[in-house]
């Protein structure tokens, strides 16, 4: 129903990150969804039958606190994924799919679409993400009106604040703008295109100083002469670059 998130979700979700992650031969992902909203957010029926949120006890709320850190992991994911990821929104972007979201690199938007933090509407208060990334991408006082009032945030002011990069008339134009977007990445060097994201992640947490350290260090380990006289050699013959994929990783509990 509107693209809710509910346990099926959470558990797949999390497993094609996982794959993505360790297989290393994707080299962009694009997040899009069908129907008139992109996505509702949470399943609240769930929370009132296969999820108990025991407040009766303190055994029970030191419950919530381990359950959270399992949903809020399974969106950081996608921030530490070792390749970008692209969010195409169109319609309602509703609460948790907010946390989600705010994980992206990038969102694209449709006309119609629009922001809503949801959780303060029901008596909560956002706990997937969103309070803690949103203010990075826009305003504080923008996140708190929206925090605070539970009110929506239409395409264009998202637009306007920089949540979104770019408004698009129709669904179709949208999704095919990110999967251009996705092309233009894949054909980049994977190795530099992981490291930029590590560097860029980095750098919003940081200061400039540590942030041109760790920059130092992050070249050296990757920096590859070949890399870029295949990427100027392929400029000048006006071809697509020849780069090998991201190295497989290996669970240590898997081997043996």
């Amino acid at each position: 129903a509107m693209n809710t998130m509910h346990p099926t979700f959470w558990r797949e979700l999390e497993a094609v990150l996982t794959h993505l992650h360790h297989d290393g031969s994707a080299r962009a992902l694009v997040i899009s969804s069908t129907g008139k909203h992109f996505s509702a957010g949470m399943a609240l029926e769930t929370f009132a039958g296969a999820i108990q949120m025991d407040d009766q006890s303190p055994e029970g709320r030191a419950a919530i606190f381990d359950m959270l850190g399992d949903m809020q992991a399974t969106f950081t994911k996608l921030e530490t994924l070792r390749i970008p990821v692209i969010a195409a929104i169109q319609g309602g972007c509703i609460g948790g799919a907010v946390d989600m979201v705010t994980a992206c690199c990038m969102r694209y938007a449709t006309a119609q679409t629009f922001f809503c933090i949801q959780e303060i509407n029901i008596g909560m208060v956002a706990d997937v993400g969103t309070l803690q990334r949103l203010p990075k991408l826009v305003p504080l006082g923008v996140v708190k009106e929206l925090a605070y009032t539970g009110r929506r945030l239409s395409a264009a002011k998202a637009l306007d604040y920089g949540l979104v990069n770019e408004v698009f008339d129709t669904q179709e134009a949208m999704l095919a703008a990110a999967l251009q977007c996705a092309k233009e990445i894949a054909s980049k060097p994977p190795v530099a295109i992981w490291g930029t994201k590590q560097a860029v992640n980095y750098a919003r947490d940081h200061s400039v100083e540590d942030s041109l350290r760790q920059m130092g260090w992050l070249q050296g380990a990757i920096w590859s002469n070949q890399h870029v006289r295949e990427s100027v050699t392929a400029m000048k013959q006006k071809r697509a670059g020849e780069f090998p994929a991201l190295t497989p990783l290996q669970r240590f509990s898997e081997l043996g």
